[in-house]
């Protein structure tokens, strides 16, 4: 696997190797001893998976200490843009984000660590979207920052008044009016 390091420290893209063959294709997602080495120790202990059609946003999430949650995720077929916001109180990256598009055709992995927002577009007709969490859910912990902030200026790569979020995602409060669980 290759990491591709980004502007935020922590905050990785990993491209796998991929071997094809007139059969198809092979490669390995995941494996932790090649994952503690190049990105660092993270006992992932949950993995979850969703589907959503196209124009679909869903996030910005997190879950609140002491439930916290890094993530590795990956999209599995179709194609989204996916975006991790730093959320972590004095730090030099604080409200800086970096997305990636995920696709089925290039098998990118993208770490968020805890103490960032997580959330992701939907570009294709349908997107299966996997990833793996170092800690359970925990309904309670819910936090969020709204996914329609013009202020964190990213480029979902959708139109936003055609984006179809859920009730929950609407509510959540603009950065500049968020107060973070996190400290850097």
């Amino acid at each position: 696997m290759e990491i591709i390091k980004t502007d935020i420290e922590g905050v990785v893209i990993i491209e796998p190797r991929i071997f094809r063959d007139p059969r198809g294709y092979f490669f390995e997602s995941y494996s932790k001893r090649e994952f503690d080495e190049k990105v660092g120790p993270v006992d992932f202990v949950q993995d979850n998976e969703s589907c959503s059609t196209r124009g679909v946003m869903r996030g910005l999430h997190f879950q609140r200490p002491p439930f916290a949650q890094a993530k590795l995720v990956r999209c599995v077929k179709g194609a989204v843009i996916d975006v991790a916001v730093d959320i972590r109180k004095g730090s030099p990256t604080y409200g800086r984000h970096v997305a990636v598009e995920l696709t089925e055709d290039n098998h990118r992995q993208f770490f968020i660590p805890r103490g960032f927002a997580h959330g992701f577009a939907v570009l294709s007709d349908i997107a299966v979207f996997q990833y793996k969490c170092d800690n359970y859910y925990h309904p309670e912990a819910d936090g969020g920052i709204s996914i329609l902030d013009t202020s964190l200026d990213i480029d979902w790569g959708i139109a936003i008044d055609d984006a179809i979020l859920s009730d929950k995602d609407k509510k959540h409060p603009l950065l500049k009016d968020f107060d973070s669980p996190f400290d850097f």
